[in-house]
């Protein structure tokens, strides 16, 4: 049964950052706009966030003890539910901040798993995420249950026994060892999949969370892929015969990439990634609105560079160009409004990568039948390598 709108509760949240040499001001403000649409995500409310200016991190509490009980005082007067951190904390970080603030903490890490958990829809991806939660509690488990921190006792658990946090740990220990076999066992299933589909052209949609993959999927397809504003709206890779002009291929759509992505679900998304990797084109999707889009592209391309899969044929698409325009209106010449398409692709962005770059509206599907022909292109080079029979096709 769906929930009433009034029924959903939202948690009010305050975001922590921090300013380094090697994360200036305006990159630790990018990361906290980005953690917060994160939190928005999750069912959070921002009410506040906290800057503070560090060499490096604290060892033990992230933050200074000043700005901690700065951020202890919002809390209390504010009715703060969550403080969430922009980076990975520590168990002992996380263990000292919460005595502290009395209150939930998260760092981006956490938070990301919890989206996560909650977009998971096949058991393929409740698997992958399952696994990474446990990897990730596995070295918190001090914070988690130092209450319970006691030697078993009583008739027939005389003597060393167990902690009860040797006990939790080597549940979680095997928990990790089953989800990791039935991951394996799946996976295999997967790579059988895409085994199966024979020497058939394959196109991964690739980029960055939220960039417009999902909708983008859809208008190639004709078909109705979830898509929504909101980071993650896709984890399970969908893949869709097409044809364009007759020659078929298939495309997929993979999880969206993000910055500080925790280590433990770059690791158990490996047969998601694979889907990209034995990709013969990629179409690397881009925001233009999104004023880091730049870095967005960078964080794509090093993933992608991580898994040896940068160097394929590619198409860059620059999408929402809808969004854009409404933003740069008041510094278009008016003699130029009439050929904002034309005057795009004149910057520097029609060379990045030195790669075919699209210029997309997918809402208002302008430019689409362009990114159509460039596909055809790409994809008939390869067609004709695999199948040269089949001339008919072209």
């Amino acid at each position: 049964m769906s929930k009433k709108k009034e029924d959903i509760i939202t948690e009010r949240v305050v975001l922590v950052g921090v300013i380094t040499q090697e994360q200036n001001e305006e990159r630790a403000k990018e990361y906290l706009d980005e953690l917060e649409f994160l939190a928005l995500t999750a069912g959070g409310e921002t009410i506040r966030r906290f800057h503070q200016r560090l060499t490096k991190p604290d060892r033990t509490t992230f933050i200074g003890s000043g700005k901690l009980q700065e951020v202890k005082e919002f809390v209390v007067e504010n009715k703060i539910d969550i403080v969430i951190f922009d980076d990975e904390l520590s168990a002992t970080q996380l263990r000292n901040i919460e005595k502290v603030l009395e209150v939930k903490v998260l760092d981006r890490s956490n938070l990301i798993l919890d989206i996560f958990a909650s977009r998971a829809r096949t058991a393929h991806a409740k698997t992958q995420v399952e696994l990474a939660q446990y990897q990730y509690l596995l070295p918190r488990l001090t914070r988690m249950w130092t209450h319970l921190e006691r030697q078993k006792g009583g008739i027939g658990m005389r003597g060393p026994g167990e902690t009860q946090i040797e006990t939790d740990r080597r549940i979680i220990k095997d928990k990790i060892s089953l989800l990791k076999k039935k991951l394996t066992k799946i996976d295999k299933q997967m790579a059988t999949q895409r085994g199966n589909r024979g020497k058939t052209v394959r196109v991964a949609l690739v980029g960055y969370t939220n960039v417009g993959k999902s909708t983008i999927m859809n208008l190639l397809c004709k078909t109705d892929v979830f898509a929504e504003n909101k980071l993650f709206a896709t984890l399970d890779t969908t893949v869709r015969k097409i044809s364009i002009k007759n020659v078929p291929f298939l495309l997929s759509d993979t999880v969206g990439f993000i910055r500080k992505l925790p280590t433990q679900l770059i690791e158990s998304f490996k047969s998601t990634l694979d889907e990209v990797r034995e990709a013969d084109i990629l179409l690397h999707i881009l925001d233009i609105a999104h004023e880091g889009f730049e870095d967005q592209y960078n964080v794509v391309s090093n993933t992608l560079k991580d898994i040896k899969a940068l160097d394929k044929p590619s198409i860059v698409i620059f999408n929402k160009i809808d969004a854009y325009e409404a933003q740069q209106s008041d510094l278009i010449p008016k003699e130029h409004k009439d050929h904002f398409l034309d005057e795009l692709k004149k910057t520097w962005m029609s060379k990045i990568g030195n790669q075919n770059v699209i210029f997309l509206s997918a809402i208002e599907r302008t430019n689409l039948e362009e990114l159509r022909d460039v596909l055809y292109e790409q994809v008939v080079i390869i067609h004709k390598d695999r199948f040269p029979y089949n001339s008919f096709y072209y």
